[in-house]
């Protein structure tokens, strides 16, 4: 029994002494932090107490604080709540809770991606280190290929295109990773018709930036950064929608694949590698599995399978005017949005936007009655009910109110029809007692003669 309770207490001092461990390499932050963090590089959490997404990021935020610490990063770990220190929060732009910040010097960077573990971690790794790596020799060049599905490379010597290439890359460095190299390193099969470049190496081949065709290198980078074909999901299309390009998918199920399915799937896979001269500025290609996430976006709902070309910017849709089954077909379909020729649907107009407030609150109270109706009646139900009685309550109460105003001016007799009645009985009264009263006068008269003589 004994060797029991020593085991318990034993195994309690452990797990807190880990606890704690865990809770140090989280720092908490307060208003001094804006003066001691500029000589270290910060990974910050700023939260919100009451905030349930805070909350479910407090357990991963700590195991990215054991990891980082554990593997010798030079990124410190810390959180603040943004709401006890709103002002220094201000200062560093947080507008939503939780927001997490890379600060490297004077530069902040916003993390958007996925919160997870590992996510997080490359995400503090890549922009904690240097902007533009170097690539010394081809092993790591081939090393690099194999870990990366999008590479963006500079080849050549010191020249203003390097020097935009820095600028681009310590502003782009939260999206990808940023590669210098000389000729040599690359492969034998890489030929370029001049130097210096800039080269993004994915799907299978190699792509060179042209200053005159590609507009600025930030916006290329941006465009250029995913690959051509990709599975989507809702944070890839919120990504996507900063590239500025409109996005043709093929929305298909792929728990229930069928041969048309795999048929569109097919045909936005061909499209993005035989047309991408064509397309590749204005449209990202990729399949999305389910419907779900399109119908709250268009407020609609689209078959499976199908294809619909979304603009991210201004809410715009598109659909084929019929089935899409060949190549050329969808590829008519396709220069029919970028010549304006198709038909848009939806957009982010005035009408568009009232249908949004009432589409995301009608599918509020459908989610919350689905999840617990009885939780949907208790929160809809009665606020109406509320409102039901206090409405009833105004008729009845002005109606009540009228019968005792009528009522206070009977018993006063201030009613216009009283009045009317006693004027006239008073009228009547007056013509019947008018000559009884003229005798009276004349008789008194009368009376005083014989008196008055008697005093003359």
């Amino acid at each position: 029994m004994m060797a029991e309770v020593k085991a318990s207490l034993l195994c309690g001092v452990v797990a807190a002494l880990l606890s704690s461990a865990v809770l140090a390499v989280v720092e908490d932050l307060d208003d001094t932090f804006k003066d001691t963090r500029v000589n270290d590089i910060w990974l910050v959490d700023f939260y919100a107490p009451w905030c349930g997404y805070c909350k479910k990021l407090e357990p991963v935020w700590h195991e990215v604080g054991v990891e980082l610490k554990t593997s010798g990063s030079p990124v410190r770990v810390g959180k603040m709540d943004a709401t006890a220190y709103s002002g220094m929060a201000s200062e560093f732009g947080v507008r939503g809770y939780p927001t997490i910040k890379l600060l490297k010097g004077d530069l902040a960077y916003n993390y958007k991606g996925p919160r997870t573990k590992d996510d997080i971690i490359e995400f503090a790794n890549r922009v904690s280190g240097p902007a533009v790596r170097a690539l010394p020799s081809k092993q790591m060049f081939e090393h690099m290929m194999k870990r990366h599905d999008v590479l963006f490379v500079y080849v050549g010597g010191d020249s203003p295109l390097k020097e935009k290439y820095s600028e681009v890359a310590s502003e782009l460095i939260v999206y990808t990773y940023f590669f210098s190299a000389s000729e040599e390193v690359l492969p034998e099969s890489v030929t370029l018709p001049e130097l210096p470049a800039v080269v993004v190496f994915k799907d299978g081949g190699y792509f060179t930036y042209d200053e005159y065709e590609d507009a600025s290198l930030s916006s290329w980078v941006n465009k250029e950064r995913f690959q051509g074909y990709l599975q989507i999901d809702g944070f890839t299309l919120y990504e996507l929608g900063e590239t500025g390009k409109l996005v043709a998918i093929a929305v298909i199920d792929e728990k229930d694949p069928t041969e048309e399915s795999g048929r569109l799937k097919t045909l936005i896979q061909r499209v993005a590698k035989e047309y991408r001269e064509h397309f590749n500025r204005d449209f990202q290609f990729g399949h999305m599995d389910g419907n779900d996430y399109i119908n709250s976006l268009i407020m609609g709902e689209v078959t499976v399978p199908s294809v619909i070309i979304l603009n991210t910017s201004n809410e715009q849709y598109f659909l084929p005017s019929e089935p899409i089954e060949t190549m050329e077909q969808l590829v008519q379909f396709i220069n029919g949005v970028l010549n304006g020729s198709a038909q848009a649907h939806g957009g982010d107009g005035f009408i568009q936007r009232i249908k949004r407030v009432a589409f995301d609150a009608r599918s509020t109270i459908m989610s919350v009655f689905r999840s617990s109706p009885l939780l949907g009646c208790f929160l809809f139900g009665l606020p109406l009910g509320v409102i039901s009685l206090m409405c009833y309550g105004i008729c009845t109460a002005e109606s009540d109110d009228g019968s005792d105003d009528i009522d206070a001016l009977k018993r006063e007799g201030l009613t216009d029809e009283e009045d009317e009645e006693e004027e006239e009985e008073r009228q009547r009264a007056a013509e019947l007692e008018g000559p009884e009263e003229g005798e009276n006068e004349e008789d008194d008269a009368g009376e005083k003669d014989p008196e008055e003589k008697k005093t003359d």
